[in-house]
């Protein structure tokens, strides 16, 4: 698909170099740099992150801290 985008020169010329260093087109930078940002910000990416976070962890609370916690809680209501 064909994309009309609006670049600050800087970027356009730092892709452009690097475009003719891998010998590869222009557009090829550009999708494999979108793909990339999207692959590292998307929903999905995001989700697996927080999932090997804490998926290695405990997931049980120290018993002083959870006592701690009651403690300072009081006999609040909610």
């Amino acid at each position: 698909m064909k994309v009309a985008i609006s670049l600050p020169d800087p970027i356009f010329e730092a892709a452009e170099r690097l475009a003719k260093q891998r010998r590869v087109p222009r557009s090829q930078v550009f999708a494999e740099a979108l793909e990339e940002y999207l692959s590292r910000h998307g929903g999905d990416a995001v989700t697996a992150k927080l999932d090997e976070v804490y998926g290695a962890e405990s997931a049980t609370i120290d018993r002083e801290l959870a006592q701690a916690q009651l403690t300072a809680i009081g006999d609040e209501t909610w």
